[in-house]
């Protein structure tokens, strides 16, 4: 077998001429294969993971709830503390909408002195009700409520 194989020299003339050699399993067989899955049982168990979650979840609601005890009581505060400036407000409110009716009035006396007949802050309108408020509460301050 160990001669060249090449055409017109001594040797083998056909493939048919080698001596039948197989390849076998060497001696003392092949190893096993593992073919089983085999994953090693590490980290928590299902309960485990169930019930720290669930605590976790727990402590959670039990912020949440803690927290929305605190806003509302700030919310309270907040309530109380412009129910308790609602008074000045309106009264600063209320001393500004004098002066500017007064300026008003003076403005309307200055404009309307050459028409005769004419009544600085008479209505013009024909009803019963001689002064009507402001629309808007507290003015500038309408915000806060």
């Amino acid at each position: 077998m160990t001669e060249t194989l090449r055409r017109g020299y001594p040797g083998m003339k056909s493939v048919h001429d080698m001596p039948a050699v197989q390849d076998g399993p060497p001696p003392g067989g092949y190893p096993a294969i593992r073919f089983a899955r085999r994953i090693p049982n590490t980290g928590p168990s299902g309960f485990t993971l169930f019930a720290v979650s669930a605590a976790v979840m727990a402590y959670g609601f039990y912020k949440v709830g803690e927290g929305n005890l605190e806003r509302r009581a700030l919310r309270a505060e907040t309530v109380a503390m412009r129910e308790m400036l609602y008074p000045v407000m309106q009264a600063e409110e209320d001393r500004r909408w004098v002066k500017e009716k007064q300026k008003c009035l003076e403005n309307e006396a200055k404009i309307m002195k050459d028409v005769p007949g004419w009544e600085v802050g008479k209505s013009p309108y024909f009803g019963k009700r001689h002064w009507v408020p402001p629309a808007q509460p507290v003015g500038a301050y309408r915000e806060l409520l």
